[in-house]
């Protein structure tokens, strides 16, 4: 995958199984992960580079990007003003 303009294809981070405390969380309550690894990051927009890089752990917004299916593996692509940090 390439993506294009100022895009980011993040592989998300699993959802938790279980909270510290030890305690199962069934699939129905679990939260959408917000944080992830950068697989792929477009060429920038308007002169700009990126600042993201392949292979950053990043956060992201809670409704950031659009989920997608590649190749049985689950992906979000974003635009790089919906990272928040990188960790």
């Amino acid at each position: 995958m390439k993506p294009i303009g100022d895009r980011v294809v993040v592989k998300p981070a699993p959802a938790e199984e279980k909270t510290k405390g030890g305690i199962i969380i069934p699939d129905t309550a679990k939260e959408k992960p917000q944080r992830g690894e950068v697989v792929a990051v477009g060429p920038g927009k308007d002169g700009n580079l990126m600042t993201v890089q392949t292979g950053d752990i990043v956060l992201y917004g809670k409704y950031a990007g659009q989920e997608i299916n590649f190749d049985g593996v689950d992906y979000m692509i974003m635009r790089e003003d919906d990272i928040l940090v990188i960790i």
